[in-house]
């Protein structure tokens, strides 16, 4: 944990926010910088782009919902920290925000706009406005870091294909023993999270998928593959031990999103190492774990994971 804490000491240091006050909501929880020249310092010395977030504060309920579902989402607000230097414009206030506002033509009193630039204000990817979702952002991220060639971590991919989507798909499959099941289609492309259980008496895993990037026959041929059947009628019953292979593991005590778990599960199901699916401080969590196996940490399988993550956070070791 102590590795957690100076990660997090750093990413504040860095930031050059002001965290006495309390943060509006429409910036959720990133740490910004509030002037753009003191921005391309920081761009220069870490060799960091920027990302910019203009946004209007105090704002409206789209604005809002920015500030609490994409920039407080753990995993989002630790990449943005992590790859750039995040630098907030308020576009409803006069002095230097309403001159970085006209330098980029950006119009006034509008709802979030994201932009990631070099060091001469040069867009490095296209203007993220009109999806307000965290694979957008995501999306435009992962965009900069490939123009940049650099590796692309895992739970940055996950992150972006996860709402990559607005129309999932949910399809089960009956099969000898779910632990299994579970283990072959949780690692399946295009899959973005499984759940073990019960229906019409069956042990069964219910997959939810994104028929964008996984057609309903290709996930057919990879359950047959594996002894699988589609099922349908009754109702389903979750598995009192869900994602087995987790639960028997020290990674139930970490907090993480859905299609994290179903990809983990499945690869300490063929026991091969996960941590490329964890983000810099879920790898710290973990170390402080093995550390220390017997400190009572709590489980967080298939329990909130955002709740768990501010456990982690918030909590003195």
């Amino acid at each position: 944990m102590i590795r957690a804490f100076f990660f997090l000491l750093f990413t504040f240091l860095l930031s050059g926010s002001i965290f006495s006050q309390k943060q509006p909501v429409e910036l959720g929880d990133v740490h910004w910088v509030r002037d753009y020249d003191q921005a391309l310092r920081q761009s220069e010395q870490l060799g960091k782009p920027v990302l910019i977030l203009f946004q209007e504060i105090p704002g409206c309920a789209t604005c809002q919902r920015f500030g609490q579902e994409v920039l407080s989402h753990p995993l989002l607000v630790e990449a943005i920290e992590q790859f750039f230097v995040p630098l907030a414009i308020y576009n409803n206030r006069p002095g230097k925000d309403a001159e970085v506002l006209q330098m980029f033509q950006e119009p006034a009193w509008n709802n979030p706009v994201v932009r990631i630039v070099d060091l001469q204000g040069r867009n490095l990817t296209g203007r993220v406005a009109g999806n307000y979702t965290p694979g957008a952002v995501a999306d435009a991220m992962i965009q900069v870091l490939e123009r940049q060639k650099k590796d692309i971590p895992g739970y940055l991919g996950l992150l972006r294909d996860e709402f990559s989507t607005s129309k999932p798909v949910t399809k089960t499959y009956q099969m000898y023993c779910f632990w299994s099941g579970e283990k072959l289609l949780g690692g399946t492309p295009g899959v973005l999270k499984t759940r073990a259980g019960y229906q019409q008496g069956h042990e069964v895993v219910q997959v939810t998928y994104d028929p964008s990037q996984l057609q309903e026959k290709e996930l057919d041929g990879v359950a047959q593959a594996g002894s699988c059947k589609p099922v349908t009628g009754g109702s389903f019953r979750d598995d009192r031990e869900p994602k087995y292979y987790i639960t028997n593991s020290q990674y139930r005590f970490i907090p993480m999103t859905e299609m994290q778990a179903s990809r983990i599960n499945s690869l300490l199901g063929q026991g091969k190492d996960p941590q490329a699916w964890l983000s810099p401080l879920q790898r710290a969590w973990l170390q402080d774990i093995q550390l220390h196996p017997n400190k009572g940490w709590k489980s967080w399988v298939q329990q909130d994971w955002v709740t768990g993550w501010k456990v982690m956070t918030e909590t003195e070791w």
